[in-house]
């Protein structure tokens, strides 16, 4: 097993996760909950996973609200969690300005009070205008932007202001779907003043890496439900990545997933923290097996083989196959009787469109 394999594929553990790693570092939004809910299992799940001895954490790009208030919304849901469990990009920001800059610096904040109190335990003085003179300029998610504060933010990176993006998620998860998310309101910036960010959050490995530190692990694992951010993240930190899909990302988007930002692992959702994991072994003609399951891409397109006993063994064959196929030819697969073949084994799977 190894996060750093040459190859860009599943790997195979024999033993759970939860057994296999010391820590366990979980994304927020769309793997525990989404929006004011828990995922369905999710605490259940992460309280096995901790009577086993093994730690769980939570990283997130989501900079609105401070980690108190992130973890006070866990132990709502049934969660086990500590204030300093939680650790975000704001965090990650703030950090990076207080490397930079002197005590008591002014920071011009596009963003909500998660990015307020982490500049202030950074030692930095947070400000909501120019008029305030700042020195650098920080944006972050909060539901609450408004047109107002992205002229504040166009002002400051027109003015040459040093300015740092927490993260650049497009969506963030809804229960009516994915809605706009930092990148999109970071974007507006770009658009206006034709300069570009630095990230602080995810996909860098900053925030993973830090984690890691903070809670002397020796074998962490990142569980994410985004291929672009958690997944792209645990690569660049190379640390084994777990998707769940019950977020941002289903199985049409594992198969277009590029190598820097695939999964090692591939679960329905955190009860496959609990679960041994099936790895692939290619056969002739470019068929993967994985379990009882089997698929090759003909004429890009995903064919399935065998359907095998579990639809989730299928999803993994299915999209290994179409990473090599990919590998090998710069072609996404089809992958609609993919789909279809998983919908008929469990009609009410988590696989996507």
């Amino acid at each position: 097993m190894s996060a750093s394999s040459p190859q860009a594929t599943l790997i195979q553990l024999d033993r759970a996760p939860s057994a296999e790693f010391d820590t366990v570092l979980l994304d927020l939004d769309g793997v525990v909950y989404i929006g004011p809910k828990a995922v369905p299992g999710a605490p259940e799940a992460l309280e096995r996973v901790r009577a086993e001895g093994t730690r769980t954490a939570f990283v997130t790009n989501n900079a609105s609200r401070p980690p108190r208030v992130v973890a006070e919304h866990l132990r709502e849901l049934g969660v086990h969690a500590e204030d300093d469990d939680v650790v975000n990009s704001a965090q990650a920001a703030s950090a990076l300005f207080a490397k930079r800059l002197p005590a008591g610096s002014k920071i011009l904040v596009v963003g909500g009070q998660g990015l307020y109190e982490a500049l202030e335990e950074a030692g930095l003085k947070p400000v909501g205008s120019m008029e305030e003179e700042p020195v650098a300029v920080v944006q972050g998610f909060t539901p609450d932007v408004n047109w107002k504060l992205l002229v504040e933010g166009t002002r400051a990176v027109r003015a040459g202001l040093p300015w740092i993006a927490t993260n650049m998620d497009a969506t963030v998860p809804t229960p009516y779907g994915p809605a706009p998310g930092n990148g999109t309101m970071v974007e507006a910036v770009v658009t206006a003043t034709q300069v570009q960010p630095e990230v602080a959050g995810k996909p860098q490995p900053t925030l993973f890496l830090e984690a890691a530190a903070r809670y002397g692990s020796q074998r962490t694992i990142v569980v994410g439900d985004r291929l672009d951010t958690d997944l792209e993240g645990a690569r660049s930190a190379e640390m084994v990545g777990m998707i769940v899909l019950t977020g941002v990302h289903r199985i049409a988007d594992l198969v277009a997933a590029e190598p820097h930002v695939r999964p090692h692992l591939i679960a329905r959702d955190l009860g496959g923290l609990m679960e041994a994991h099936a790895g692939p072994t290619s056969g002739e003609n470019g068929s993967v097996t994985v379990g009882t399951s089997r698929a090759r891409v003909e004429n890009g397109a995903v064919t399935v083989l065998e359907n095998g006993d579990d639809a989730l063994d299928l999803a993994r064959a299915g999209v290994v196959a179409a990473w090599a196929h990919r590998d090998a030819t710069g072609s996404v697969a089809d992958h609609e009787a993919l789909l279809k073949a998983l919908y008929a084994m469990e009609s009410e799977g988590p696989w996507g469109r």
